[in-house]
């Protein structure tokens, strides 16, 4: 007799489950032990922190991001909370399992030529700085207007108070700089070679500031005279990724405690890789915010108007003409519309971009 023909149904049939009804078997872990940190330096997928409140003369804690952050990013500036060895002993690697939330954070986009890839690549240069210290040197390079305007707009667009640092001023003084900034009301320290930084310190403490400007203009020597041990501090935190600290880094140093004082002295980052800031990423309307003597002249303006020189009826003209605001300061806006929309190149140099004293 044959054998019988074994039938099938549906109990044979093993079926898989979908990898989306799959029940979650790992719940993330609260991390209450975690302690609270500053990002000082960033490496090659390192990052150098140091715990809040911890003294001068703390180690720096090695750390890499923790795999539950996803691809959030992090940055110098940031406050974050560690798990692991935070003892900052060689060797020793802890993890950083939180982000807070930031209060500020300074961009710059790579180019201001938004219509290539390159040009909308948005990058973040600071997280929760209190202020951006625009160095420039008064002779030798002379003041160049275009990049302080730059950085004027990247503060204000950051809600970050902007304090212009005027360096070599027994070259030149600074009445061309302020009276080309007359109308914004802002703040300036003048520094000497052998000038007092006790004012320059006042401003800096108990904030994060983030210090910017072109080669040349003393950012370094005024570094290193605010922080006398600033060589050996960034030699410490570059080793955290094995690297070394270049001109497309930014660290962190903590500014020294002035005399018996026991209020914060404040932090400094310093960025020397950054000479400009490309502001694509800045809203047309956003960036007439770094120029606060033009506003009032745009108001009767059209709604749609652009502001630049070829919109007919733009009231800015009139108000330049009749007296109301200094016409190299319309120029400096127009020409940043004009690098914004990628009618320019922003590397160029236009001739009536530095001052003479």
């Amino acid at each position: 007799m044959p054998a019988r023909k074994r039938e099938y149904d549906e109990d044979d049939v093993r079926i898989r489950p979908g990898r989306s009804s799959r029940p979650r078997t790992r719940t993330r872990p609260k991390h209450d032990d975690a302690v609270d940190a500053l990002v000082i330096t960033v490496d090659r997928g390192r990052y150098g922190c140091v715990l809040s409140d911890a003294p001068p003369d703390s180690p720096v804690i090695t750390a890499m991001r923790a795999r539950e952050l996803g691809r959030k990013s992090v940055v110098v500036g940031d406050r974050v909370a560690l798990v692991g060895d935070v003892s900052g002993a060689d060797g020793a690697l802890a993890r950083i399992v939180r982000i807070a939330e930031r209060t500020s954070v300074l961009r710059r986009t790579a180019d201001d030529d938004d219509t290539t890839p390159e040009g909308r690549l948005e990058r973040v240069v600071v997280a929760n700085a209190d202020q951006l210290v625009i160095v420039s040197a008064l002779a030798d390079p002379p003041p160049r207007t275009g990049f302080i305007d730059r950085c004027l707009v990247a503060a204000y667009d950051a809600d970050i108070e902007p304090l212009l640092c005027l360096t070599k001023a027994d070259l030149a003084g600074p009445e061309a700089v302020l009276d080309y900034y007359a109308e914004l009301d802002l703040p300036y320290v003048l520094v000497r070679p052998d000038s007092d930084l006790t004012e320059v310190r006042k401003r800096l403490a108990g904030s994060i500031s983030v210090l910017v400007g072109h080669s040349g203009v003393g950012k370094s020597t005024l570094v290193n005279r605010l922080v006398p041990d600033a060589l050996r501090a960034v030699g410490a935190v570059s080793a955290i990724g094995k690297g070394r600290h270049t001109s497309t880094s930014a660290v962190a140093l903590r500014l020294p405690p002035v005399g018996r004082s026991r209020k914060d002295p404040g932090w400094i980052i310093d960025t020397p890789g950054i000479r400009s800031f490309g502001l694509a990423h800045v809203s047309a309307e956003s960036l007439l915010h770094g120029f606060p003597d033009l506003v009032e002249g745009t108001l009767d303006d059209q709604p749609n108007c652009g502001h630049t020189a070829n919109d007919a009826g733009c009231r800015l003209d009139t108000w330049v003409a009749e007296g109301k605001a200094d016409p190299r300061r319309l120029a400096s806006y127009r020409r940043l519309l004009a690098s914004r929309a990628g009618d320019t190149d922003s590397r160029d140099t236009p001739p009536d971009d530095t001052l003479t004293a």
